[in-house]
C-alpha cells in the first residue's frame, strides 16, 4: 500500500475496452489508484520499476510486443516478477478456463484466477483487488472447480512447474537458443534441457515444437490468442 494509503494497481490486457471496465470499476473505490495500464508484455517490467504496485492485474495472452505478436511467457513472468518484488500481488483475469494453465498461474504465485465471462466478480472487482492487495486468494467459482480437480487429469497436468515455465518461454521465444532460455531461467543449459527432456516423456512427443503445441493444445501453457490484433 502507497503512502496515501491507496491500492496501487496496473492492468496488463491487449484489449482497451476490457481496460476501460477494469479502470471504470476501481476507479470508483477511493482506495484504489490504477497506476498504470499496459497493452504489451515488453511493457510490464519498466512499469513495475517506475511504479510501486501492490496488485497487478494479468491477462494470460498478452502479446510481447508491439511487433511481436507471440503470447508472453506467464509460467516464468509470475515466479520472476514475485522473485523482484516480494510485496506484489498478482491476479490473472482471462478468457481461458483451463485446468492446467490455471493449476500453472496458481503454482507459480499468483494471488487468484478469475475468468472474464464471470460478470458477478468483475462487478465486485475493487473489493477483490482490496482482497488480494492484503494477501487473500480469490477464485472464480468454475477456475476454482477446475483447480481443485486438476489432480485427476491423465495428460499433461503432471509436468512440474518448472517445467511448464520452461515450455512457456519456449513458446514465446521460438527462436532463441536453450542457453539463452536457460539464462532467464537463471539455471544451467544442462538443467533447461532436462526440464524439456522429462516434459517431452510426459507429454509422449520428441521435439520442442510438439510439445509446445500439445501443451497448449492441453491447455497448460498460454494458447496464441485467436482475437489478437495489433490494435489490441
Amino acid at each position: 500500500m502507497q503512502p496515501s494509503g491507496k491500492t496501487n494497481v496496473i492492468i496488463l490486457d491487449d484489449h482497451q475496452s476490457i481496460v476501460d471496465g477494469y479502470v471504470l470499476r476501481l476507479s470508483q473505490n477511493p482506495r484504489i489508484e490504477v497506476a498504470a495500464t499496459l497493452g504489451f508484455g515488453d511493457e510490464l517490467e519498466p512499469a513495475l520499476a517506475k511504479y510501486l504496485a501492490d496488485v497487478l492485474i494479468l491477462d494470460v495472452s498478452v502479446p510481447l510486443s508491439a511487433d511481436n505478436p507471440t503470447i508472453y511467457p506467464i509460467l516464468h513472468v509470475i515466479p520472476k516478477l514475485l522473485q523482484l518484488y516480494p510485496k506484489l500481488n498478482i491476479l490473472v483475469i482471462s478468457m481461458f478456463a483451463e485446468r492446467g494453465l490455471i493449476r500453472g498461474v496458481m503454482e507459480a504465485g499468483a494471488n487468484g484466477y478469475i475468468l472474464k465471462d464471470d460478470r458477478a466478480t468483475l462487478i465486485d472487482l475493487a473489493n477483490v483487488v482490496l482482497t488480494v492487495a492484503s494477501g487473500g486468494i480469490h477464485f472464480s467459482q468454475k477456475a476454482h472447480q477446475l483447480f481443485l480437480s486438476y489432480q485427476l487429469a491423465q495428460s499433461g497436468d503432471n509436468l512440474s512447474p518448472r517445467q511448464l515455465e520452461a515450455l512457456s518461454l519456449c513458446a514465446s521465444y521460438p527462436d532463441k537458443l536453450t542457453t539463452t532460455l536457460a539464462k532467464e531461467m537463471s539455471i544451467t543449459n544442462s538443467t533447461f534441457r532436462n526440464l524439456l527432456s522429462g516434459a517431452y516423456v510426459k507429454l509422449n512427443v520428441s521435439t520442442r515444437a510438439a510439445a509446445i503445441l500439445k501443451a497448449q493444445s492441453l491447455g497448460i501453457i498460454s494458447p496464441v490468442s485467436p482475437t489478437w490484433s495489433a490494435a489490441g
